[in-house]
C-alpha cells in the first residue's frame, strides 16, 4: 500500500466513527492534500538548507565573510558548521517582502501564471519517487517514464514567463533555457535507458529490488558508470546550473527569463531550482546507487558484520536516510562545479550534448545490450 492509501483508510475509518454518511470524497480529497502539503514543505525547507551550504561551500571555497559571519541570536562562528546561518534567513525574509512588481506592457496573467507553472513541475514529481519500498505516493509501473515526462513541463512555463515579461532579454533567455533543457534531456533519457533494459522494467522499486540481488548499478558495467557520468553532466545542464547556466549567467546576462520578475514570484523560481537539484539527485541515487539500500550491503566486509546488522541497516527508517545522503552528496558535487569551474559558451554547450553525450548514448544502448547477451 502507498501512502495516499494509508491516509485515506485511517481518516476513513476515523471519519466512520464520528459521522454516519459516506464521506469517501472528502477522505480522498484530505488524503491527496496531506502529501502536497508535506512536499510543498520538503521543497521549501530545501531550499533553505541548499541555500545555506552553497554559501558555506562558496564562502570556503572563496574565503566570503557574509556566509561565515551573518549569524543570529549570537551564533556567529565564523568558519564553524553555524557561521552564515542567519544568511538564508534573513534572504528568505528580503524575498517574501520585497515588492512584487508587473510591468505594464506585460501580459500579467501569463506572467503571474508562468512561477506557479514551473513550481508545479517538482511538485508533482515527487509523488512518484519513492524514498523506501512503500513510502511512495503513487507506485506507477512506469515511474521512471513519468519522472522524465513531468519534469520536462517545466520548460513550458520558462517560455511562458519569458514571453509572457515583454521584454526581448527575457524572450531570448527563454528559448536559450528550453533549446538546452530539451537537448539535454535525450541523453538523460538514454542513460536511464540502460538500468531498464538490463532491469527490464520501468518501476522504480524493481530497480532497486534487482541492485539488492546483484549489485549497484554504477558497477554492473563499464556502460553503466558511462552512462552514470553522461546522466549526472546531463542533469547539471537541465537545472542551469555552472558551468551550464548560459540561460541566466547572473554575472554577465539578465537573469535570463526572470529579468521582471521580483519578490515572492521570484522565490518560486528559486524553490524549482533547488527541487529540481533535489529530484534529479534521488533520481541518481536510486537508479545508479542502490537507492535506500545501504552501501554495507554492497561491500563485501568478508563476513566481518553478521548478516543480522546488515539487515537492520536497511529498513523504513534508515533506507530514506541512506538515499538522502547519497542525494545530498551529489547536490554537494553540483555546487562544487559551480565555484570550480568556467561557464561554457552556448555553442560549446550543445556541441557537447548533441556531438558526443547523444552518440556515446546510442553506443552505450548497443553495447550494453551485448553485454546482457554475453554474460
Amino acid at each position: 500500500m502507498t501512502i495516499v492509501q494509508h491516509f485515506y483508510q485511517f481518516i476513513h475509518n476515523t471519519l466512520s466513527n464520528i459521522f454516519p454518511f459516506d464521506h469517501s470524497g472528502i477522505a480522498w480529497i484530505i488524503a491527496l492534500a496531506i502529501p502536497a502539503v508535506v512536499f510543498f514543505l520538503i521543497m521549501s525547507i530545501n531550499a533553505i538548507i541548499a541555500v545555506y551550504f552553497e554559501n558555506k561551500v562558496s564562502a570556503f571555497m572563496q574565503d566570503r565573510l557574509g556566509p561565515m559571519e551573518v549569524g543570529i541570536f549570537g551564533f556567529k562562528g565564523g568558519k564553524k558548521f553555524w557561521g552564515g546561518i542567519g544568511q538564508p534567513i534573513a534572504d528568505a525574509l528580503k524575498l517574501l517582502f520585497k515588492e512584487d512588481i508587473l510591468p505594464n506592457v506585460a501580459d500579467r496573467k501569463i506572467m503571474t501564471f508562468a512561477p506557479f507553472f514551473i513550481f508545479l513541475a517538482p511538485l508533482l514529481t515527487f509523488i512518484a519517487i519513492p524514498f523506501y519500498e512503500n513510502i511512495v505516493v503513487s507506485n506507477f509501473n512506469i515511474g521512471i517514464l513519468y519522472i522524465l515526462a513531468i519534469s520536462s513541463v517545466g520548460v513550458i512555463g520558462i517560455i511562458l514567463a519569458g514571453w509572457g515579461s515583454n521584454n526581448k532579454w527575457s524572450t531570448y533567455g527563454a528559448m536559450r533555457a528550453a533549446a538546452q533543457i530539451i537537448s539535454y534531456e535525450i541523453p538523460i533519457a538514454l542513460s536511464l535507458m540502460l538500468a531498464i533494459i538490463v532491469v527490464g522494467s520501468l518501476q522504480i522499486n524493481d530497480i532497486v529490488a534487482w541492485q539488492s540481488q546483484n549489485r549497484w548499478f554504477l558497477l554492473h558495467s563499464p556502460f553503466a558508470f558511462t552512462a552514470f557520468f553522461i546522466y549526472f553532466i546531463s542533469v547539471v545542464a537541465e537545472t542551469n546550473r555552472t558551468p551550464f547556466d548560459i540561460p541566466e549567467a547572473e554575472s554577465e546576462l539578465v537573469a535570463g527569463w526572470m529579468t521582471e520578475y521580483s519578490g515572492f514570484r521570484w522565490a518560486l523560481f528559486f524553490l524549482s531550482e533547488y527541487a529540481n537539484m533535489l529530484i534529479v539527485s534521488i533520481v541518481a541515487s536510486i537508479v545508479f546507487l542502490g537507492g535506500w539500500l545501504s552501501p554495507f550491503e554492497i561491500i563485501d566486509f568478508g563476513g566481518i558484520i553478521p548478516e543480522s546488522i546488515l539487515s537492520l541497516l536497511t529498513n523504513p527508517v534508515t533506507g530514506p536516510f541512506w538515499l538522502l545522503l547519497k542525494a545530498v552528496f551529489l547536490i554537494f558535487v553540483m555546487m562544487w562545479f559551480r565555484w570550480t569551474f568556467p561557464r561554457l559558451r552556448v555553442d560549446q554547450l550543445m556541441y557537447l550534448c548533441w556531438k558526443f553525450f547523444i552518440p556515446i548514448c546510442l553506443i552505450n544502448i548497443v553495447l550494453v545490450s551485448i553485454w546482457e547477451l554475453i554474460f
